[in-house]
């Protein structure tokens, strides 16, 4: 049985309406998505806060052994990781969740395993557990980069759809080793040929800062290639990590003892911050640069579940520890459309299990939410309102954290940036930092009321929270008890100047 803490995790807020979903007027491919043709449309009143994870790996992530002089490596079913498609659905319904994608990665033709067997049991699965919208896709081995997620909708073609991307485009496919598929340009053509597919995928980039060497020292995914890949299909490449998997690795008793192999998230060289990557964490950093030009630009929390901690992994259950909340109705279309669209905030340690950010007029007529615009008239005043639950009893390392500070951060956008390898926003800074004596709590909900007065330019509004008594999220060491260091961070509202 779930713990009391978890109780009612699909509840909605039902607090106040649903507000537009658009970005700042700019270039056109920061626009919203047209929604796709033939999928009925969802009344907003219906959507409610859904918990995920779209970063799960099964026994056909795989490992691979030599074969004979010549040929391609031989796989080996559960040689990386360990559990089948069931398996994981299983315990992701265990652990509160709603939705989540299976996401193998690839080798010498990895296309043909994830069509021809992951596939097939994904399907047995979906029999299996009605309960769970559970998408098919898989982590791109991204072709001048590292890892992302690419998500396909649920269509009859979904799996012919993967096969295309996946043979085409992913950088470890061919054999022997060709490096022509392992370049930057490989992956905006690649994205492209997404954004053309009749039902097109969501692209995340998977632990974006994990080959970091320091902040600000990026590794083999860099701020101007988000940039192009976001440039290159807008309504596809939407995205990043907030807050990587591998966080258990300090519970591993089967661990070895080299300290460097227990930093949350292996991030051994520049740690995790809070347990979230630096391009999220640092407040006027790479996400706040994105933000300030008007992308749509979201972060999520995954679990990256290759294997448990009690079996000699570095991972959690999916759900377990890390969850995306998307608001959504109870639909393939409408979880999609939510992580599309931003309607989206991250929790670790089951910190929150609701947050709802809305930014209104001073009348109250006109508002938007978490991924949305408001429009306003020059000179306005705008309040924001913030509702959170935070659920009680214990989560599931047994502790009952409480939500002990919440920060309400505010950056300018300024169109597009003249340095695309830029990763500041030197106009963000956190507006107001909220505690137990500056907002109202009735039992698990929390409110709280902030009035941003005479906005005269674009801007967009965030929130953060935490367990601890930090005001910034410090480096995370080797050993950590990650379920000590608690944070949760709702994706942005855009507010938008007549």
């Amino acid at each position: 049985m779930a713990p009391p803490r978890l109780a009612g995790l699909a509840l909605a807020a039902g607090l106040l309406g649903a507000g537009g979903a658009a970005a700042h007027d700019g270039p056109h491919h920061f626009d919203p998505p047209a929604p796709r043709a033939g999928v009925p449309k969802v009344d907003p009143a219906q959507r409610r806060w859904l918990a995920g994870d779209h970063h799960v790996h099964s026994w056909f992530s795989v490992g691979w052994t030599p074969s004979a002089a010549g040929a391609s490596p031989a796989p080996v079913k559960a040689g990386d990781a360990s559990n089948p498609i069931p398996t994981n659905a299983t315990m992701g319904l265990k652990y509160g969740l709603s939705w989540m994608v299976s996401t193998d990665h690839g080798g010498p033709n990895h296309s043909k395993i994830n069509r021809d067997e992951a596939y097939p049991e994904l399907l047995r699965s979906r029999r299996q557990h009605p309960g769970l919208i559970h998408f098919f896709g898989m982590e791109l081995d991204v072709p001048g980069a590292e890892h992302a997620s690419v998500i396909l909708p649920r269509t009859p073609a979904e799996r012919d759809a993967l096969f295309g991307i996946e043979s085409r485009f992913n950088r470890r496919e061919p054999w022997p080793a060709d490096p022509t598929w392992n370049t930057e340009a490989r992956m905006v053509e690649a994205l492209k040929h997404m954004g053309t597919i009749k039902a097109p995928p969501v692209v995340i980039a998977n632990h974006p800062a994990r080959t970091a060497s320091a902040i600000g020292a990026y590794g083999l995914v860099s701020p101007a290639e988000l940039r192009n890949w976001n440039d290159a299909a807008p309504h596809v490449a939407v995205g990043m990590e907030g807050a990587p998997g591998h966080q258990a690795a300090s519970l591993n008793t089967k661990a070895a003892a080299d300290p460097d192999d227990t930093y949350r998230g292996s991030y051994r060289r520049a740690p995790t911050l809070g347990g979230f990557d630096q391009m999220t964490a640092r407040v006027g950093g790479f996400w706040d640069s994105m933000l300030g030009e008007g992308r749509r630009w979201w972060v999520t929390s995954t679990s990256d579940s290759h294997r448990h901690y009690t079996e000699g992994g570095n991972d959690f259950w999916p759900g377990e520890y890390s969850k995306t909340y998307v608001k959504a109705a109870r639909t393939y279309d409408d979880v999609l459309d939510g992580l599309r669209n931003g309607r989206v905030f991250v929790t670790l340690g089951d910190l929150v299990s609701e947050v709802e950010v809305v930014a209104q007029t001073a009348d109250g007529r006109r508002r938007a939410e978490i991924g949305g615009r408001l429009k306003v008239a020059r000179g306005s005043d705008v309040t924001v309102i913030v509702r959170l639950r935070d659920p009680a009893g214990a989560n599931f390392g047994g502790k009952t954290p409480e939500v002990r500070r919440v920060d309400l951060i505010r950056g300018d956008i300024t169109g597009p940036a003249a340095d695309r390898t830029s990763d500041r926003n030197p106009s963000t800074r956190v507006e107001t930092r909220f505690g137990p004596g500056q907002w109202a709590k009735d039992g698990e909900r929390i409110a709280m009321t902030y009035t941003i007065r005479n906005v005269t330019q674009p801007t967009y509004v965030r929130v953060r929270g935490t367990n601890g008594a930090e005001l910034e999220p410090e480096p995370d060491v080797p050993g950590e008890d990650p379920w000590s260091d608690l944070w949760f961070y709702a994706n942005p509202v855009f507010i938008d100047v007549d």
